[in-house]
């Protein structure tokens, strides 16, 4: 039988063993480095999506050898703090994802390198603070702290002494916190008659998500809206807690667990009683549907929950599918500049977000597929806040070209750091900022939630 260069198949993941002590130990990790790099060294198609790649290409043409074995071990830590683990290597460049004999997932291994670093302890203070978002939250949505916070983040010299003790770059514009949680005032409908369809249930959980919670209540307010507006009967998840995924991307999967343990049980209860859960920011998406299912494969509880989560524009296409979205339409939205992030592409549901929005009349919708370069926690700190400007730059340039009346993202964080770097690269840019909740919510004619 003839090998070939690259899989032709579907990638593959592998489930996650880092409960296996061979998963820890550090020299096998750094064979396994060796081997990979090794490989990507020879190959370098993935050097243009972020800057972990032109890192390692770097060390090894800078070597004494030319090649990977002339690079120090030590050297290849500076690879794994590049990465944030947006997986878009894994799943649109690389050929040697498993099924191939090669079984390289870059991801994974960065992953893996992360946890072995949390476990011996050398992760900074501000890391393991900035990834706490539930303790920060809850103490910033108090009103009175949330308003001297959002104050604070405004002011130079405030955020001079927050740069100098924590590392969190002055120049990045960090979201306010809101006063009031959005679980606080959500006002969702249950009376409405369950009518399922043929690809989609017919009755809603929301699974909040941090960011909404404490940061951006109108998003979760919008989508509530929506669902009201399509008579779908919708309730909040009893209790919540962060995803997981801050904590992933530190490496520390035992607070991973901790979190899964909190979040499954509530979220399982309404799984199986038939409801879609919809999580309205990817990474929280991704997390329920992908990473907790690759970390505990053996988990029914985790995989009933997988099964029925949602983003919330999957379920609207779904659901217009099945002739159950409602089309009535009141406002056209003009030119829409879409950024689809990283964590949106990776759940491989296509582009459900832009098949919606194209649906109200008198839109148009300009999409844009590539990493924003902010990444959850990544983009704040001081030693890389220049490095995700300089990743976002391609993006920046194609939202702003159309000239468009809205610049969007799903991912709510990034569209903020989609709208520093347009204002901050010097483009004067009418578009408002606006959510896909959001601008579904206008089209619809459906009012603000204060």
């Amino acid at each position: 039988m003839t090998k070939r260069e690259g899989s032709l198949e579907a990638p593959t993941r592998h489930a996650i063993a880092w409960r296996d002590p061979a998963y820890h130990d550090e020299a096998a990790l750094l064979g396994e480095m060796e081997r990979v790099f090794d490989i990507c060294h020879g190959c370098r198609r993935c050097v243009n999506l972020c800057t972990t790649f032109p890192t390692l290409f770097d060390l090894v043409d800078e070597s004494s050898s030319g090649e990977v074995d002339g690079v120090a071990k030590k050297d290849y830590w500076k690879v794994v703090d590049q990465c944030y683990l947006c997986d878009i290597c894994f799943m649109t460049k690389c050929p040697y994802v498993p099924p191939h004999e090669w079984n390289l997932d870059f991801p994974h291994l960065m992953l893996r390198a992360k946890a072995v670093k949390f476990r011996k302890g050398e992760i900074r203070f501000r890391d393991k603070l900035l990834t706490s978002t539930d303790a920060l939250g809850k103490l910033a949505a108090i009103p009175v702290v949330a308003q001297t916070v959002n104050a604070a983040n405004r002011n130079g010299a405030a955020r001079g002494v927050l740069q100098s003790v924590l590392g969190v770059d002055k120049r990045r514009e960090l979201p306010p916190y809101a006063p009031a949680k959005f679980r606080s005032k959500a006002r969702v409908a249950e009376h409405w008659p369950v009518r399922h369809g043929e690809r989609t249930p017919g009755k809603v959980a929301i699974f909040s998500t941090c960011y909404v919670n404490y940061n951006e209540p109108g998003i979760g307010h919008d989508l509530v809206a929506i669902l009201n507006h399509n008579e779908i009967p919708t309730v909040l998840a009893r209790q919540e807690a962060c995803c997981g995924m801050p904590k992933l991307e530190l490496g520390d999967l035992e607070g991973v667990e901790r979190l899964k343990q909190r979040n499954i049980p509530p979220l399982v209860e309404l799984a199986r009683q038939g409801y879609a859960i919809l999580a309205p920011v990817p990474s929280c998406a991704l997390m329920f549907k992908q990473e907790l299912p690759l970390l505990f494969p053996d988990d029914a509880d985790v995989a009933a929950v997988a099964e029925a989560m949602f983003d919330p524009f999957e379920y609207f296409v779904l659901r217009n599918k099945d002739g159950l979205l409602k089309t009535d339409f009141k406002r056209p939205l003009g030119k829409v500049s879409y950024h689809i992030p990283c964590h949106g592409r990776v759940q491989n549901i296509g582009q459900k977000t832009r098949e919606t929005l194209q649906l109200v009349p008198g839109t148009q919708v300009s999409t844009v597929e590539r990493c924003a370069g902010h990444d959850g926690t990544w983009g704040v700190k001081e030693e890389y806040f220049d490095l995700s400007m300089k990743i976002g730059r391609p993006v920046f340039r194609q939202m702003a070209q159309a000239e468009p009346d809205f610049i969007s993202s799903d991912c709510p964080i990034a569209g903020r750091h989609i709208q520093q770097g347009i204002r901050d690269g010097g483009t004067t840019l009418a578009a408002q900022k606006a959510h896909p909740l959001t601008l579904l919510r206008m089209a619809y004619g459906l009012e603000e939630v204060a």
